[in-house]
């Protein structure tokens, strides 16, 4: 039997480690192995390691390197921020009915409002005014949806917090290293981001804090981090992330967005070839400013299971949903949020493009939709 040649198309699930970052974290897996902590010659050679990884990880986000605290992962550093900020007693959250799970998870153990967002996948930042209230001690609210790809307005709501006197979280998991970030430019107080999504391994992430917001620690034990994430460093990790980090803003350098506008031009010929041939199909989000590897496409008639157990017979990985949700029986809380009925929302597929794909596997998994749509619709009986 021949193999099925197979092609990825999740990258906002998880990215594979690129060939830089391996490069970087192999020497310190099998050399660097002191704790950064202690004081002898391997200990401070762990701790450089380190000191330039968070000079990397704060050069991406337009920081200073004793803004971020290194965490382990994209939740941790969404739940450090919340509680860190928000769970003194009497305090209040305001976040969105979208927000990643990590975010809505964490804010649903406080006195939170979720603020609704419209039908493009858009919250307006007047009603982020309107839910605030005199104990209202943090707003979290993402940069970029990991469903939709849809980019908030997150310099307008840090203009409305600041007047307000209250910190601002975003999580800015699926849009670092996607488009420029610079949380000074941006105005955030409090920024997310996590490796496995930018071409390190999974376990590492950051949290930016921006200097003089008080932030509570949700471990303790030693004094790590200046005493805001207690626990031995992942020093391969972290070195992963900080030489990730430093290959997203080369990306954004003197050939700006190169990479960006391929996978922009990509995820723009797959969404037109889609409308073209498949009939009753939409794209979700469309006209909202998105980054650019980014489509969530309805099909209507189909179940989007069906449809994605379809595609990876046929040697297509795509998702109809997040990750940490993937199997769960309710349709996506994304798509709900915006206002697309439970059924249309279980019909709905993301595709989210990387640095490997091409032309010529995007023209591919076109005709593995024409295929695998017609299909399933001559099986659906609601489907006329």
């Amino acid at each position: 039997m021949k193999a099925v040649q197979r092609f990825y198309f999740d990258h906002n699930a998880t990215t594979p480690v690129s060939p830089e970052v391996l490069d970087a974290i192999l020497p310190v897996m099998t050399e660097v192995y002191g704790n950064a902590s202690s004081i002898h010659h391997f200990g401070q050679t762990a701790r450089k390691m380190l000191d330039a990884a968070r000079k990397q990880v704060a050069g991406m986000l337009g920081a200073e390197p004793q803004e971020i605290i290194f965490t382990s992962g994209g939740t941790e550093a969404d739940n450090l921020a919340i509680f860190g900020v928000g769970s003194r007693r009497g305090c209040h959250v305001v976040t969105t009915t979208f927000e990643h799970p990590a975010v809505l998870g964490a804010a649903g153990q406080l006195d939170h409002t979720l603020v609704p967002v419209n039908g493009s996948g858009i919250v307006d930042p007047d009603a982020i005014r309107r839910a605030l209230r005199p104990e209202t001690k943090v707003i979290s609210v993402m940069h970029a949806n990991n469903e939709l790809g849809t980019i908030q307005p997150i310099a307008e709501i840090a203009r409305i917090a600041a007047e307000a006197g209250v910190a601002l979280h975003s999580d800015g998991v699926q849009s670092a290293g996607k488009i420029p970030v610079n949380v000074a430019e941006l105005g955030v107080g409090l920024y997310t981001i996590s490796g496995h999504k930018i071409g390190a391994p999974k376990g590492v992430g950051a949290l930016y804090v921006r200097k003089g917001i008080a932030l509570k620690p949700m471990m303790f034990g030693g004094r790590h981090e200046r005493e805001r994430r207690a626990g031995t460093e992942n020093v391969a990790g972290i070195v992963a992330l900080g030489r990730a980090a430093e290959s997203a803003l080369e990306q954004m350098g003197e050939h700006a967005d190169a990479e960006n506008r391929r996978q922009g031009a990509l995820r723009d010929h797959l969404e037109q070839s889609i409308l073209d041939r498949i009939p009753d199909t939409r794209v979700n989000g469309a006209g909202s400013p998105r980054v650019p590897n980014t489509t969530n496409i309805r099909f209507d008639g189909i179940d989007s299971d069906a449809l994605l157990i379809a595609l990876d017979l046929k040697g297509f990985a795509v998702s109809s949903g997040a990750a940490c949700s993937s199997g769960a029986p309710e349709p996506s809380h994304v798509l709900l949020a915006m206002g697309l009925s439970r059924l249309e929302a279980r019909s709905s597929i993301r595709f989210s493009l990387g640095r490997s794909n091409t032309i010529g596997q995007v023209d591919a998994l076109v005709e593995a939709l024409v295929d695998s749509v017609a299909h399933l619709r001559k099986l659906a009986p609601a489907y006329a």
